[in-house]
């Protein structure tokens, strides 16, 4: 071992001052992220939105965050109509499901609808409507589940058909049957994914639901390369059928 090995490391300040930038960033992140988990555990107090600044994204498993804009307006399509008997599913959008949360508990003081979040990602937990979800075994899932969900949001984490085919039989084993048999008013199912998925999404996997692409562009808060669809089986002030030669 030569002298030079003996010696200590050192950093340059350019170096130093990116490391404490980082841990800085990380004790920021570490403290809205408890904030966020005391809300969520006192069920959120009347005038403190919560917010998906504790969560970073993680792009290895396809995490990405609608802005807050496309959030709400998801989140306020789900809640329409809804009543103290609905029962409202969010798959793989987190994002929704905490605009969700704001609008039921920032709103106007009304009967609120059953919640659930299904998710992969375990930070999620700190919410009580958390229930672990992986695509990979679709119908793993609460028995109470099933059959019992009125309005549904899915966003599959991947675009490929094996991840949107196992999305699309949970949300088939959560809707109420009576929705895919007539879609009466006030059933609620929207699917956003990819442009690439439209033949699948509408042609087979939610045909039975009515679903059709409509002219809205969900916008992420980060940007995505890849071109997105919403698609619903119902219009409304937020969006129109994309084709408007398509018969509804």
């Amino acid at each position: 071992m030569s002298d030079s090995d003996d010696e200590p490391i050192t950093l340059s300040s350019h170096a130093l001052d990116a490391l404490k930038q980082f841990y800085s960033d990380r004790d920021t992140h570490a403290e809205r992220f408890e904030k966020l988990k005391a809300d969520a555990e006192r069920n959120a107090q009347p005038g403190e939105p919560l917010s998906m600044d504790a969560f970073t994204e993680d792009w290895n498993e396809s995490q990405f965050w609608y802005s807050d804009e496309t959030a709400t307006r998801l989140a306020k399509q789900l809640l329409v109509d809804t009543t103290q008997d609905s029962v409202v599913a969010v798959v793989s959008a987190p994002s929704v499901f905490v605009a969700l949360k704001n609008l039921a508990n920032l709103g106007p003081e009304s009967p609120r609808p059953k919640m659930y979040l299904l998710e992969h990602d375990q930070r999620f937990s700190v919410f009580p409507e958390f229930i672990f979800y992986d695509f990979q075994q679709p119908l793993k899932l609460p028995a109470e589940l099933k059959g019992n969900i009125d309005r549904i949001v899915c966003d599959p984490p991947f675009l490929s058909e094996d991840c949107q085919t196992k999305a699309a039989l949970t949300c088939r084993w959560m809707v109420r049957s009576s929705i895919a048999q007539d879609t009466p008013s006030g059933a609620r199912v929207i699917v956003c994914t990819g442009e690439r998925m439209e033949s699948l999404v509408t042609g087979r996997l939610y045909n039975a639901f009515g679903v059709q692409t409509t002219d809205f562009e969900p916008v992420h808060a980060r940007g995505l390369s890849n071109e997105f669809y919403c698609y619903a089986n119902f219009e409304c002030e937020d969006w129109k059928w994309k084709d408007a030669g398509q018969k509804h």
